[in-house]
């Protein structure tokens, strides 16, 4: 059983970004250039692409990594996150995994490293390590406000400090993955990513607007 493995997952029918992980991007696309930067990271012993396009497979055996084949059902709307991710650590036989979707594409090598870094040393005393960005916005729901009292607005540092999600990179054990079907441990540890690293491709705006600063940021 490997230690460490990291899983990138491609969709052959992403939803709002049409085959946005094929798409050129930089004169290649989001995922060579996931499984490139995987691979000079040089800390796992295994990547492995799950997917159920035969253009992810194609690529993933001309750069030399792994990949598994995913069912109809876990590559399908009707199934939800949860049962997705227990079905990812179910089918990867590695005692931890790394999850790192390839929407996040402007992630340094060297945060990769410190990242991992960072897991080894937390994790006897954390269920995962998880990505995040810092959010000071205002918010609403229902038309009520949830972060902040309306008729005493504060400026927006003083907001509280929420934290995002941005699924660039989920370190946890497999067996945590399976038993809570999640990528969040029970006690999470939250590495903040800034604006850049933590950038999130969810539009077509968005995959225009990474698609610039990759060009500036890496010159590749």
């Amino acid at each position: 059983m490997n230690y460490l493995t990291a899983i990138i997952p491609i969709r052959k029918n992403s939803q709002r970004v049409k085959n946005k992980n094929f798409k050129k991007f930089n004169k290649q696309n989001l995922l060579i250039h996931k499984i490139n930067k995987l691979k000079k990271v040089n800390l796992f012993d295994e990547i492995i692409v799950n997917t159920d396009s035969d253009e992810a497979i194609r690529i993933a055996k001309k750069l030399g990594v792994s990949f598994h084949l995913r069912d109809k059902y876990y590559a399908s709307s009707k199934c939800p996150n949860n049962e997705f991710w227990q079905h990812i650590a179910s089918k990867t036989k590695s005692k931890y995994i790394f999850f790192t979707n390839c929407t996040s594409p402007l992630i340094k090598v060297s945060t990769y490293k410190n990242v991992i870094k960072k897991f080894e040393k937390i994790k006897k005393n954390f269920g995962s390590l998880n990505t995040v960005n810092l959010v000071k916005d205002f918010l609403f729901l229902n038309q009520k406000s949830i972060n902040f009292n309306s008729m005493k607005a504060p400026n927006s540092q003083n907001l509280p400090d929420i934290y995002r999600l941005n699924f660039a990179i989920n370190i946890l054990s497999r067996k945590t993955m399976i038993e809570r079907m999640s990528v969040v441990g029970k006690k999470p540890y939250f590495f903040k990513l800034d604006e850049i690293e933590g950038f999130d491709i969810d539009t077509n705006f968005q995959f225009d607007y990474a698609n610039y600063l990759h060009k500036n940021l890496f010159k590749s």
